[in-house]
């Protein structure tokens, strides 16, 4: 195995861009001059400039190698920023002209293009395509307390007496229930309230469909083992990059990432995670369609407090729920700006981190893979 050579300087400038549509330049331009194989998915829908929206695709390597490294970003959109930029350090820095034996490197830009381009979280069906990935057709995951809070966590109203009776109801369940609770009922996935956070759908949404139409036409079901790294941002320590996994306990899955990326991995189920147990996630959907020939983790990176997080989705989802979305507003901006920065707090000391820990996860990643027969 030829050693994962990251030893090029950090290029903030040629890594990160200012929206979706200058990252989605970036990407390809990168790939299109490391050779890479290109397939495009797009999307039916604009961004709020006309732009155009797309799932973009490129594999480095041999085409059929037994083993693959995927790279995915923009899972939950306004974080791509931060996916974006890892994939496009690893592409920049050379780490695609040392891919061990065997294996090639599959990079997906911006699997939900729509929330990337819009500054939100979720789809255009305004879905968390982290909770997404449920079987539709058998009875859906419950979340009582989500039901209790629907109307608390994105109310009608962002001043006033509404809002002050929302922000009190709030309180008395995190007093009642306690913290950990309120954060399941809060994110743990929901699937009756469109309107509200953690939304999970009625149906597959556009971007699922995207995700499970590139694993198919990579005919990545057929590779010995496929090692997934999917960026996100928003929870634990700011900067720090924590890879979670949720493989099933006493799988060989579960086994695998636990020896390829160490004691700094942690589950949720476990209660090591700075993420509570959740409905429908991505690695859900990849286990569908792999099996057990998936190793998976969520490299989470942290930004500002979870209450932070809080009042910044609240209000992304009141102006889709109930203001008025114009672009150009001073309204709309603000409120794009919050969220923008709770999820890329577009900092050199904070892009340093994720960059530093991204190029480290990558490495694991190759060499567990390396190391399959």
């Amino acid at each position: 195995m030829t050693r994962l050579a990251f030893d090029h300087p950090y290029d903030f400038a040629a890594c990160f861009a200012p929206d979706y549509a200058a990252a989605r330049a970036k990407f390809l331009a990168a790939a299109r001059a490391a050779g890479a194989r290109l397939k495009e998915y797009r999307n039916p829908l604009r961004g709020p400039l006309g732009e155009d929206l797309a799932t973009d695709v490129a594999l480095l390597g041999p085409a059929h190698a037994r083993k693959v490294l995927v790279l995915q970003s923009a899972t939950h959109g306004v974080e791509g920023f931060t996916g974006s930029g890892a994939i496009l350090d690893f592409m920049l820095a050379g780490g695609t002209r040392c891919l061990p034996d065997d294996v090639a490197v599959l990079m997906v830009h911006a699997i939900n293009p729509h929330g990337f381009a819009w500054l939100r979280r979720v789809t255009e069906e305004n879905v968390d395509l982290n909770r997404n990935f449920v079987d539709f057709a058998a009875p859906l995951p419950e979340n009582p307390g989500h039901d209790e809070l629907a109307d608390a966590l994105v109310p009608r109203e962002l001043s006033g007496p509404v809002f002050e009776a929302a922000e009190a109801k709030i309180a008395a369940y995190r007093a009642r229930h306690g913290e950990t609770a309120f954060q399941i009922a809060r994110g743990g996935g929901q699937y009756k309230h469109a309107h509200s956070m953690f939304f999970g759908g009625r149906g597959p949404t556009w971007s699922r469909r995207a995700l499970e139409a590139l694993i198919d036409d990579h005919e990545l079901a057929t590779r010995t083992q496929v090692a997934i790294i999917d960026y996100h941002t928003g929870l634990g320590p700011f900067g720090y990059g924590e890879p979670i996994c949720s493989h099933d306990a006493g799988t060989a899955a579960l086994e695998r990432a636990n020896r390829w990326y160490g004691d700094s991995l942690t589950e949720p189920a476990a209660g090591t995670s700075s993420s509570v147990v959740k409905s429908g996630l991505n690695e859900f959907g990849w286990m569908a369609r792999l099996g057990d020939r998936a190793t998976f983790v969520a490299l989470e990176y942290g930004t500002y407090t979870p209450d932070a997080g809080r009042r910044a989705l609240r209000e992304d989802h009141w102006l889709h729920a109930f203001g008025k979305l114009d672009w150009a507003g001073p309204e709309t901006q603000r409120i794009k700006r919050q969220v923008r920065k709770q999820y890329y707090p577009d900092s050199d000391d904070w892009r340093e981190m994720v960059l530093a820990r991204s190029r480290q996860v990558i490495r694991q990643a190759l060499a567990g893979l390396a190391s399959i027969e």
